[in-house]
């Protein structure tokens, strides 16, 4: 058995990647889904075109190779967090479109909870602060807008689930309806100092606890696909959400070890250890993913909109024809000529909790230049996981390095900047794709393709260094002018 078989279900496509023992690529397959915007900040999915968009895939990528079921040791499955599928028992059909992490139709909820006063109580049990970002107002939402819907969770025919249950409901066609602990801890609805679901959460929030899946250890066997789709027998080991996996990924198994991922959006993770803390700083607590069968813990700044904001120049502004492009179109220009973009184009995410703020583009004069607003677009990418590590860095020590991962960290112009703003090295790795290979990390080892962590160290190398270049008063001044941006976008639309 040659291979482990990542499933990597994210926010605007679905991969499947081949693992060799090495640790190394052997394929990968991709496909793009459509996104839907029902109103403003309305983002939905079609939970079908999510299972078969990640289904072909898995064919696909195993067809580039030659590979068959019986060269597949185990697969490991990651996704996008808190996005939210509803779908009936005795067919697997949803009853609605899951309703995307991104997505603020729940904000007038959120608020009025945290003005009933539970939102203590809510993060004291989960890490979390009480925003539409979470999936537990999802659920209630479909429930309260799907007529018939809340009847039908009462009598125990409906099933609520992360795109991870979604998946592995198919895939064991409907014999397991489970989730791992890193995806549970996003939901509100799950006590992470406990490990388990929480009765009074799910009063709080009016979720039926018979709509939730089984909870298992991210790295441990849950079950085998039985569909006939080319993979049939092969085993289910590793689920962990997109941003613990690549947690794994980037081997910050210690208290102190930091990453931070470019995708949709950036989500920076500090692994704290076997001790639950709550962030003084608007950071949350969530469960890293383990391979020790163990609650570990790791603060986490999210920031909404990270490599989504290229795409939006791409497809929005048709600056650039594919994302690729942007760091050339940004290097047409020396800097950004004072233009400053704030992308919440959904709000503001950590430190700010911000469901109100709204994307920003200021600075513009009569000479700015479409190469200016690609690079101001970079920088605030960049701008936003400065003030996450500043909060981050308040909690705990000053990070030696940040270890970066995920689509957009290929860039260098943008990699070069992040460590400026900073101050402290970037570190790529040389699998940039680590979130995949955390999920491969957590099958393998597992089902015993690997002896243990240690052999997972010795794999690692290539790693590239961006060191700090921009001198403190000019990073001082830049950072204080973004913050002049981000507070004017606040409370935009409240």
């Amino acid at each position: 058995m040659g291979y482990i078989l990542a499933l990597d279900q994210g926010t605007t496509s679905s991969r499947a990647i081949l693992f060799d023992e090495a640790g190394t690529i052997a394929a990968t397959a991709q496909h793009e889904f459509e996104q839907f915007y029902p109103q403003a900040g309305w983002v939905e999915h079609d939970p079908t075109e999510i299972l078969t968009s990640q289904l072909s895939c898995a064919v696909e990528v195993l067809g580039k190779i030659g590979a068959r079921p019986r060269d597949v040791a185990a697969i490991g499955i990651t996704n996008q967090r808190e996005t939210v599928v509803v779908w009936e028992r005795a067919t697997g059909k949803p009853i609605h479109p899951a309703i995307v992490w991104q997505d603020r139709r729940t904000a007038a909820r959120c608020s009025a909870l945290e003005q009933s006063g539970v939102g203590d109580t809510v993060s004291s049990k989960t890490g979390l602060v009480l925003d539409p970002y979470f999936s537990a107002t999802k659920v209630a939402w479909i429930l309260d807008n799907v007529p018939g819907a809340r009847a039908q969770a009462e009598r125990g025919e409906l099933a609520f689930g992360t795109v991870d249950s979604w998946l592995i409901w198919h895939l064991t066609s409907g014999s397991r309806h489970v989730t791992d602990m890193t995806n549970a801890s996003r939901t509100l609805l799950f006590n992470i100092v406990k490990g388990e679901w929480d009765e009074e959460l799910l009063r709080i929030f009016g979720v039926p606890a018979s709509m939730l899946p089984e909870v298992a250890w991210s790295s441990q066997i849950v079950g085998e696909v039985t569909t006939t789709l080319g993979l049939g027998g092969v085993a289910i080991a590793g689920i962990a959400g997109d941003q613990q996996a690549a947690l794994f990924g980037q081997l910050c198994w210690g208290a102190g070890e930091a990453k931070n991922t470019y995708g949709t959006g950036c989500f920076l993770l500090q692994n704290i250890g076997t001790d639950f803390a709550r962030s003084k700083h608007r950071l949350i607590t969530t469960l890293a993913a383990s391979a020790r069968q163990r609650l570990e813990y790791a603060f986490e700044g999210s920031i909404f909109i990270g490599g989504a904001v290229v795409q939006w120049l791409r497809d929005n502004l048709k600056l650039i024809g594919s994302s690729s492009e942007v760091e050339a179109l940004a290097a047409s220009v020396p800097d950004s000529g004072g233009v400053v973009f704030v992308p919440a184009f959904v709000g503001l995410g950590a430190p700010h909790w911000d469901p109100h703020a709204s994307g920003m583009l200021i600075g513009l004069g009569r000479g700015t230049k479409p190469g200016h607003i690609a690079r101001a677009a970079l920088e605030g990418i960049a701008f936003q996981v400065a003030d996450v590590l500043d909060a981050v860095e308040s909690e705990t020590t000053p990070l030696a390095a940040l270890r970066v991962d995920g689509g957009a960290s290929v860039n260098d112009m943008l990699m070069q900047f992040q460590a400026d703003v900073l101050g402290v090295p970037v570190v790529r790795p040389q699998v940039t794709e680590t979130t995949a290979l955390g999920a491969a990390y957590l099958a393998g080892l597992a089902t015993g393709f690997w002896a243990g962590p240690e052999e997972l160290r010795t794999k690692r190398e290539g790693d590239k260094r961006f060191e700090p270049q921009m001198d403190a008063s000019e990073r001082a001044e830049r950072r204080a002018r973004w913050q002049q941006a981000v507070n004017r976008a606040k409370s935009w639309t409240a």
